[in-house]
């Protein structure tokens, strides 16, 4: 088993049935697993994303710590999204949320196969890649608001 594996299957056994939230003292943590600190941030930042229903807040200094809070409904997890999307997406990286979504069961292949056609480059044949973008931002938060609701 990878050592980023490891750590990511540690932070999500701090979770619980009653805790949303836990707070990791990174250096502490990489002490213990015997690895850099810049090692347990990857995985945060790459495994406990808004996308997978997980937001995060860092304090720094001595004291400092890692707040990451599990969404605890579907309708929070879609909020995350929507909130962390912008204004501009581009279709690899809108795929990728939908692929997310469907992964986490927190969307159905149906819904999945939906959302994917509406936001393919091959609807916005014409346009520059700023306003493609742009409007599937939009449109990929307009769906996830009515699966939210």
């Amino acid at each position: 088993m990878k050592l980023s594996d490891v750590i990511a299957d540690m932070i999500l056994d701090m979770f619980d049935d009653n805790t949303s939230t836990v707070q990791i003292q990174r250096n502490d943590l990489a002490q213990q697993l015997g690895c850099v600190p810049s090692q347990i941030n990857y995985v945060i930042t790459s495994r406990f994303t808004p996308e997978q229903g997980y937001t995060i807040e860092s304090r720094r200094g001595g004291g400092g710590y890692i707040l990451i809070t599990r969404a605890s409904s579907r309708e929070d997890a879609l909020t995350s999204l929507i909130n962390s999307i912008g204004n501009s997406i581009d279709e690899k990286t809108a795929r990728a949320h939908i692929y997310n979504l469907n992964n986490q069961n927190i969307i159905g292949d149906r819904a999945a196969q939906l959302m994917l056609s509406v936001i393919s480059d091959s609807n916005f044949k014409g346009l520059d890649e700023t306003a493609k973008n742009k409007i599937r931002a939009s449109q990929l938060k307009q769906m996830l608001l009515i699966l939210a609701s």
